[in-house]
């Protein structure tokens, strides 16, 4: 059981119930109708990331879909959260790479998808016995991670939201959606 693909999708709900927001973010992501079960981080050997249009076409309702996620809820007025999935791939597509999870108040998109970028970029590194400081491996013009001069692929999918002003749930989802077929 190795997954193929994976997709990343994200969402917001609000709602005077916890839960309901959270199913609400979950149709917002387009993953309310699949039975989700929560796996830990890494990014399967030779698996390829598809698009979440191509991705959601491989859902079938009711169906057991294992997903990396990262989630946050508040019910404080204006209150900022963010959930955000972070990745590190290497560049031999043979060996495994790190999926992270993020969630955060107070923090903008970009700052939350930038953290959850660095910890999976982290994460890789240690498999690879490497020192990883992420302010000296930045390199801004190619948007690449250079670990040990193995070039790593890094990307996130964030969803932020601001608390409901009249003090409703609001919760924010991402995810990365595992494919078998």
């Amino acid at each position: 059981m190795v997954p193929k693909r994976l997709f990343f999708t994200r969402g917001v709900g609000k709602h005077k119930e916890r839960l309901t927001s959270f199913e609400l973010a979950l149709r917002d992501a387009g993953i309310a109708a699949q039975n989700l079960v929560r796996v830990s981080s890494i990014f399967p050997p030779n698996a390829k990331l598809i698009p979440r249009k191509e991705g959601l076409k491989y859902l079938s309702p009711g169906e057991v879909v294992f997903a990396v996620v990262a989630e946050n809820s508040t019910r404080e007025p204006h209150r900022l959260v963010a959930s955000s999935i972070g990745v590190a791939i290497p560049t031999d597509r043979a060996m495994y790479g790190y999926l992270s999870e993020h969630h955060s108040f107070g923090e903008t998109e970009e700052q939350a998808g930038e953290y959850a970028e660095e910890l999976a970029a982290e994460m890789l590194a240690t498999t690879l016995d490497v020192d990883f400081d992420p302010d000296k491996s930045w390199d801004e013009k190619k948007e690449i991670y250079r670990i040990s001069n193995k070039i790593v692929r890094t990307a996130n999918v964030t969803q932020s939201a601001i608390g409901d002003k009249r003090g409703l749930w609001t919760t924010t989802i991402a995810a990365a959606i595992l494919i078998f077929e």
